[in-house]
């Protein structure tokens, strides 16, 4: 029970750094542990019911015991060990740390009853990843990938959530850290570097830069080629013919064209309205009026009268 406590109190103190699982109860694993963090390796199911064991790291015993034995740790400042579920931790790993360990068992009578082994390699994690992203003349773009702190690191780009394709790609591949886009790729891109113990990524949102693409006929001479939008001189007469016969057939661009004739007659005939009961109000004052001047003026004669 002590050993469990002591266990997690030194798992408390190395949450901060990557911890990497490896199990190594086949011979010749291959396992990776994180620089400044730790590595649990699984050497067996249970150690409980081994006569007697060690582990040792470069002809060094790191880890010794047995059933009527308490583990020996070398290094309890950095190490510890569950009997019960056969885990050997290494905390704080160092690029020392490297290199093979070799698990022997032996029996009540000290035979060697298994003897094997695993390699180690300590890698510092990734930890940061930068795009820089570059204009070429023709519209292309070249990308350019880089992590920090990462040991072999490798790299993965993604376009839109999927995996660049041929169509996409001018030079490199999608395992490469540079890579040069096609003219027409467009779009949200990430790039994840990675390697055994770590990975991070960052995006972009990339366009054409500027560039669209002509295809015409001018002056008998058919072009197709992709131009910078700002100073393409290039069927400009043949391009705004077909943009002008766009706006007449595309549907979307005659129903919105409608809506403003219909707006614009609507805002008229409610303006119009409005000015003829203005006038017809105005015209009903000035009879209201003359009215009363008429009656006043009867009314007045009627009493000279009397």
């Amino acid at each position: 029970m002590t050993s469990v406590i002591g266990l997690l109190l030194m798992l408390i103190t190395v949450t901060d750094g990557v911890v990497t699982h490896c199990d190594g109860r086949q011979n010749g694993a291959q396992c990776y542990g994180a620089l400044g963090g730790t590595v649990s390796l699984q050497l067996m199911d249970d150690f409980s019911g081994i006569h007697r064991y060690q582990v040792k790291a470069k002809n060094v015993t790191v880890l010794s015991g047995g059933k009527k034995q308490q583990p020996v740790i070398m290094r309890k400042d950095r190490s510890s060990f569950l009997p019960s579920n056969g885990t050997f931790w290494i905390h704080n790993l160092s690029r020392n740390d490297s290199g093979e360990y070799r698990l022997q068992t032996f029996d009540s009578n000290g035979k060697l009853t298994e003897n094997r082994t695993l390699q180690l390699l300590v890698q510092a994690p990734v930890s940061s990843v930068s795009l820089v992203s570059e204009c070429l003349s023709q519209g292309e773009m070249k990308e350019s990938c880089s992590s920090e702190g990462g040991d072999s690191p490798q790299y993965r780009w993604t376009l839109n959530g999927k995996s660049l394709t041929e169509a996409e790609l001018l030079s490199g591949n999608k395992q490469t850290n540079i890579i040069t886009l096609k003219q027409h790729v467009s779009g949200r891109l990430v790039c994840s570097s990675w390697n055994h113990v770590s990975s991070a990524s960052n995006a972009t949102n990339i366009c054409t830069c500027g560039f669209i693409y002509i295809n015409c006929t001018f002056n008998g001479t058919k072009i197709s080629k992709w131009v910078f939008q700002e100073n393409n001189t290039l069927c400009v007469e043949s391009t705004t013919e077909a943009q002008s016969i766009m706006v007449h057939t595309d549907p979307s661009v005659l129903r919105c064209s409608l809506m403003f004739l219909f707006s614009v007659v609507s805002f008229v005939g409610i303006g119009v309205y409005f000015k003829w009961k203005k006038i017809k109000y105005e015209k009903a004052e000035q009879f209201a009026a003359r009215n009363r001047r008429k009656f006043s003026e009867d009314f007045s004669e009627n009493e000279q009268t009397l």
